[in-house]
């Protein structure tokens, strides 16, 4: 445990835990609610040279969260499937973001499924970025997701 470092080898009263990517780096980092103290965010430094993707959804026709849309990503000979969701731990929520690794490959396939039964198709969605897709618009906004965290807070 020691080589893991201090956010884990510490010892903390917890009682929740979110995942997300908390840097917008393309990797996922952990948040671990801690009692009566600071929580501990557990970064994820490595660099893999994996691609990734992330997906943030909004609905219009369904609820606006998109909470129980599922996109499935299909890259290679490959396909992973996610669903938005509300819940995570006590304490916590997990990022809304849904993030796929794409390992070598450079784009992907999406389809949504949203709650209220539509589908949709997005063919070759570069890698290594967020893309934010609006119920029956497609993407609205791509890019890095620092710059459109920026973007969406002013």
């Amino acid at each position: 445990m020691e080589e893991a470092g201090s956010g884990v080898s510490a010892a903390h009263v917890s009682r929740g835990c979110a995942f997300g990517d908390f840097d917008n780096d393309g990797d996922m980092d952990i948040l671990v609610m801690n009692m009566n103290e600071p929580p501990s965010l557990l970064r994820n430094d490595v660099s893999g040279g994996g691609h990734w993707l992330k997906v943030l959804l909004i609905g219009v026709q369904s609820n606006r969260s998109a909470i129980g849309s599922r996109v499935v990503a299909r890259y290679g000979t490959r396909r992973q499937a996610q669903e938005v969701l509300a819940q995570s731990s006590f304490y916590s929520a997990n990022d809304r973001r849904l993030h796929f690794g794409l390992g070598a490959e450079t784009s992907a396939d999406l389809t949504i499924r949203w709650t209220n039964g539509a589908t949709e198709t997005i063919a070759n969605v570069a890698a290594n970025q967020l893309v934010v897709i609006r119920e029956g618009k497609g993407i609205i906004r791509k890019g890095s997701a620092t710059a459109l965290l920026v973007c969406d807070a002013q």
